[in-house]
């Protein structure tokens, strides 16, 4: 046991250390372009549902759809025959009930210290933009609850008239409200600008890769890189002018192998903490932050605890025999594993595919243009889930 505290005590200094040198490198000249790469793990402390956890709700709901398969609430062409489970589980997913995360905050710090070149984040839950970032500095690579339009005719579709359709209380048995096209000649169902199965990439997202090679900085905070083409983001940075940088609870993909990577490993807002700290950032970071409170109170109870405010407000059922709760948790657990597995089955490229998004890089030219080549795989990898915010990450 003791043993197991030194070492832990080790690994705490060195990372502390590692945190010096980096704000060291970020307060210097060398350092003026800083790219990030956000993952769902960003968002962990905002209570953002969780993709495999049943006690969310989400995979309550989603156990109750009866779809033909567990991707089909994603996929487009199911969602114009279908639009009632997608919208069953868009008001568990609405951003409004959430607060932005400390880490949130220190990209709008970025920004405001004229660091922060581009946000790429893989997450659909608007959170960056609700912390103050600036919309032009922040790159949605599978879409997000930002904007909406019809599926048919692509008009904008108002976003306060969304939040209203997709939060409405219901009645008991009454149906999901299901948003449609404003124009009378449409009709047409409308959707966030989420990408779907069978959707291509968002234009900005394959527009702005070049960011990458830009970058002295290249933060990668909360995300697992196994999720393609936005992995494949992280080996784009220059070897020679670029440091890489890990802020995640665990080693993933190759950060490490260069000579100017640094892994901190450890949750998010510790970290950024520790590093706010570092740069003399504190309590600007603990400011902004202050700033993303959520005013609504019914918000900030979902926000502040989620399962634990919905604990709390249901008042406790104890008379629930231990038995039957044991298996339907047994029956829900068999139908989470079913939607993962095969999500995630979808959300892999094959490995033609990732080598020649590993490679995409080499096919920017001196414009900033991709090629078609590069142009044609990133499309094709649109088939996959972009959802990643609700993925473990």
């Amino acid at each position: 046991m003791g043993n197991n505290q030194g070492s832990a005590i080790g690994q705490s200094q060195q990372r502390l250390k590692d945190i010096e040198t980096l704000a060291d490198y970020m307060k210097s000249d060398n350092c003026k372009k800083v790219v990030l790469m956000l993952g769902a793990g960003v968002s962990t402390s905002a209570g953002i549902p969780d993709f495999r956890s049943p006690k969310t709700g989400l995979y309550s709901n989603l156990a109750k759809l009866k779809l033909p398969r567990p991707e089909a609430v994603f996929e487009i062409n199911f969602f114009r025959h279908n639009p009632v489970p997608f919208y069953t589980l868009a008001a568990e997913l609405y951003p409004d009930s959430f607060r932005p995360t400390p880490t949130h905050s220190f990209v709008k710090l970025l920004a405001t210290h004229n660091l922060l070149h581009m946000c790429f984040t893989q997450n659909i839950d608007t959170l960056e933009r609700r912390a103050g970032v600036s919309a032009d500095k922040i790159v949605e690579a599978h879409g997000s609850f930002a904007t909406h339009r019809c599926i048919d005719c692509w008009t904008p579709f108002d976003g306060n008239e969304m939040r209203d359709i997709v939060l409405a209380k219901r009645a008991p048995g009454e149906g999901v409200r299901i948003p449609r096209c404003k124009i009378k000649e449409c009709g047409g169902l409308v959707k966030p600008n989420i990408v779907f199965f069978g959707e291509p990439l968002p234009e900005r997202f394959i527009r702005t890769i070049p960011a990458i090679g830009e970058a002295d900085l290249l933060l990668i905070i909360g995300t697992s890189l196994t999720v393609h083409p936005f992995a494949s983001l992280a080996g784009m940075a220059d070897h020679k002018t670029c440091r890489r940088v890990l802020i995640n609870l665990e080693r993933v993909g190759d950060i490490g192998r260069r000579p100017g990577d640094t892994v901190l490993l450890g949750e998010c807002d510790v970290i950024i903490r520790e590093l706010c700290a570092a740069l003399g950032w504190a309590d600007e970071l603990e400011e902004a932050w202050a700033e993303t409170a959520l005013k609504d109170p019914q918000a900030k109870a979902e926000a502040k605890g989620g399962n634990e405010a919905k604990a709390e407000a249901k008042g406790g059922n104890e008379g629930v025999e231990v038995e039957e709760a044991g298996k339907e948790k047994e029956a829900l657990e068999k139908e989470i594993d079913k939607i993962t597995n095969g999500i995630e089955k979808q959300l892999d490229l094959t490995e033609v595919s990732k080598q020649n998004l590993a490679n995409a890089d080499s096919s920017v030219d001196a414009e900033g243009k991709t090629s078609s080549s590069t142009e044609a795989t990133l499309e094709g990898a649109s088939g996959g889930l972009r959802l990643r915010s609700l993925l473990p990450s």
